[in-house]
């Protein structure tokens, strides 16, 4: 949806301090001091990720690079060069520098150029994100957002004289360049540390983390027979609801009813690595029970279904949980209850649409959607910590293997064929405890890293807003003034005359 405000309801109702300027600036519209460019349609029937031009889209804003080529002609009109200013225009409205070699501006993106003598181009870069976060924040999110080049032509940029705004600029590289090494510093750790947690999620799972344990403590049963043992309770467990189901509609068994028992998929080894021995490759679907969650009623969102005391997870709950799930931010009533499901404390609930192979365990009961799919422990020795942090170790390669149309999904049927190694039921519980120990300490890492960063980022906001009240550097009194700019300004726009017959769409000074 579109931002509905005017900028300048904006920025009067704005508490933030980083739309805010000094008493003795002036405030400039963007389409005052800059040219915004549209991008084009580009035929995405055109579009390689081998050969043609660079191409950028909405997600390569802020990475500044793109892995899309388009082979179609097209205009020098739409060509962004390295150093020029971009904003994505829909989702979260970022904005960035473009980093790499010459490419073409796809649609859903502008590119921001600034009469320098005017307005610095750096200074526009730092004031920028903190005006389209404000307009984000308050456009209406129901479905994806949508922002006009002609909000952006609107918003009413502090006006610092010339001078000064380059003696801003030089304070803030100044003082965010060793912020920002800092800051660079921490999210190196912390990817370092996501690879470490990694490379032992990958251990666990291939019996190397328990090498040494396994050559002390001999299993009195193996992976095979445990798996055996499985398959048989597993059917056991079948039967026995089946029949408690017949019983409860006062029916008699139909004749050759087991016949009907769901046999589980066997797992393709083709392709799979050698395991230790007394471990067995198995499928999710032998050692336990998946299903979809269940949200009949339509609209899902119907007020009446929500408020009440059953918990309802969602694929976000999900994401941001840590191993056990217990907060949660809507809930159902009895009506969202009866076109649901709940389900028991200790399932794992593991998503399969937006955020794709993302796990957690439920510490209560509770229902969740047809986004998410529960998984229940086919037998009392399969451990659920186990299991669960088996997917955690594939769920990058679910989320690169997921087909994509709108957006990634992926079904059923592709989490019931997933190959899961099955240690003896010892060995899976001393598993569990060996990451349990190392993870936990990496997670404390990963707390104060994260801790830090916020701290930066907060610092930073800090500088920003000195830099826009007009308190980061001080004032000269033999600048020219920001209102004599603005009246040069405002001569300048009104003499040029607006260009016509060019099919590239642009807002010219």
């Amino acid at each position: 949806m579109a931002f509905t405000m005017t900028v300048a309801e904006l920025i009067d109702a704005d508490t933030s301090g980083m739309l805010g300027k000094h008493a003795t600036w002036e405030r400039v519209q963007l389409a005052e001091v800059a040219t915004i460019l549209n991008g084009a349609p580009f035929d995405s029937a055109l579009f390689s990720t081998t050969e043609g031009m660079p191409l950028i889209r909405i997600r390569d804003v802020t990475t500044g690079q793109t892995n899309t080529y388009y082979t179609g002609a097209y205009e020098d009109a739409y060509l962004v060069q390295q150093g020029d200013l971009l904003v994505g225009m829909d989702g979260d409205f970022n904005s960035g520098f473009w980093g790499s070699k010459a490419a073409l501006l796809n649609q859903r993106v502008c590119k921001i150029s600034p009469v320098e003598s005017f307005y610095d181009k750096r200074l526009l870069a730092f004031t920028l994100p903190g005006y389209l976060a404000a307009i984000n924040a308050n456009t209406p999110s129901v479905t994806v957002k949508h922002l006009s080049s002609k909000t952006i032509g609107e918003i009413g940029f502090p006006l610092p004289p010339r001078a000064e705004q380059t003696r801003i600029v030089a304070k803030l590289e100044e003082l965010l360049s060793d912020l920002d090494v800092g800051v660079a510093e921490l999210k190196a750790a912390q990817k370092k540390l996501g690879q470490y947690r990694q490379s032992l999620l990958k251990a666990a799972v291939e019996g190397a983390l328990t090498a040494g344990w396994r050559n002390q403590n001999r299993p009195t049963e193996t992976g095979a027979q445990l798996l055996e043992r499985i398959l048989t309770e597993r059917r056991a467990r079948w039967e026995a609801k089946q029949l408690t189901k017949f019983a409860e509609q006062g029916k008699t068994p139909p004749k050759d009813w087991q016949k009907k028992y769901p046999e589980p998929v066997q797992p393709d080894t083709t392709d799979l690595p050698e395991l230790p021995d007394g471990w067995v490759w198995a499928t999710l679907s032998q050692v336990g029970w998946l299903d979809r969650g269940r949200s009949k009623h339509r609209p899902r969102n119907a007020p009446h279904l929500y408020g009440g005391p059953y918990p309802f997870v969602q694929t976000g709950d999900i994401r941001h949980a840590d191993t056990f799930l217990s907060d949660v931010e809507a809930s159902y009533s009895e009506a969202g209850l009866a076109q649901s499901r709940l389900w028991p404390a200790g399932t794992i609930c593991i998503t399969i649409a937006a955020n794709i192979g993302k796990t957690a365990i439920l510490s209560m009961e509770a229902c969740f959607p047809d986004s998410v799919v529960g998984f229940l422990s086919g037998s009392d020795d399969v451990s659920i910590r186990y299991v669960e942090y088996f997917m955690r170790s594939v769920q990058q390669k679910l989320e690169d293997e997921a087909p994509a149309t709108a957006q990634k999904n992926i079904n059923l049927e592709i989490l019931e064929k997933v190959a899961i190694p099955v240690p003896p039921t010892l060995e899976q519980h001393e598993i569990v405890q060996m990451l349990d120990d190392s993870l936990g300490a990496a997670r404390e890492s990963n707390r104060a890293i994260d801790l830090s960063l916020k701290q930066s980022a907060a610092q930073r906001q800090n500088i920003l807003k000195a830099a826009f009240s007009g308190q980061l550097v001080p004032q000269d009194p033999n600048d020219e003034s920001a209102s004599v700019l603005l009246e040069r300004i405002r001569a300048a726009h009104d003499a040029v005359k607006k260009p016509r017959g060019r099919k590239a769409k642009e807002a010219s000074l």
